[in-house]
């Protein structure tokens, strides 16, 4: 075959394959089970793709329970390699976020039970607040993000995790209980505890911002 016939079937191949590549589905889109198939099998650049799906909120649930940015982005980086490492054991492929949020969980439990825990307020963009308003209201809304602070910090890790879940993240309580592991009545009694310790803390503060409570 001369070189311009080569040339010409090198050619066809290429328009060949990048018709074929149109056909595929962009990387974003594709399941997580996919992802992790695609993954194990070598194409571990994918894995980006998993953690861009998932950090914002697991990093919103580890700020709300840590109360810290720097040691929930820590914790939150941690999870993640730790589930790279041991993707290949991640049985039900389907439910890697449960997967994956069962070891950011994990995370902040040791950290909140360790001795390296900071007993610190929540900062500037609390996932709790919503500004409103010009900046003179800037003074209410610190008043409002301290005795939040104050309520949330003094809530059992129990009571304050099944907050987030269920007024941060909208979970509903059996999808609640699937990740927790614990009872629907047991997670509505905790939502209704910690609901009531922050509106006992708000209940004299006018404010112009909004809480989930």
């Amino acid at each position: 075959m001369d070189t311009a016939a080569s040339t010409q079937c090198l050619l066809c191949r290429s328009d060949r394959f990048r018709a074929f590549s149109l056909l595929l589905p962009p990387v974003d889109t594709l399941s997580d089970a996919r992802l992790i198939e695609c993954i194990l099998n070598g194409d571990r650049d994918l894995y980006s793709v998993i953690v861009g799906r998932y950090q914002e909120m697991l990093y919103r649930f580890a700020f709300g329970m840590v109360q810290d940015s720097d040691t929930a982005a820590d914790l939150v980086q941690d999870s993640f390699v730790k589930a790279y490492t041991s993707l290949s054991r991640c049985r039900d492929r389907h439910r890697f976020s449960a997967w994956i949020f069962r070891i950011v969980r994990n995370r902040c439990t040791d950290y909140l039970r360790g001795p390296s825990r900071k007993q610190v307020g929540l900062e500037v963009d609390s996932p709790y607040l919503s500004a409103q308003g010009g900046p003179e209201d800037d003074f209410q809304r610190d008043e409002v993000r301290i005795a939040v602070d104050r309520a949330l910090a003094a809530l059992p890790d129990a009571q304050r995790e099944a907050f987030l879940l269920k007024h941060v993240e909208d979970l509903s309580y059996e999808e609640m209980a699937d990740l927790v592991g614990v009872g629907v009545s047991a997670l509505k009694m905790r939502v209704m505890r910690a609901r009531e310790a922050l509106q006992n803390a708000l209940r004299d503060v006018e404010f112009s911002g909004s809480v989930s409570v």
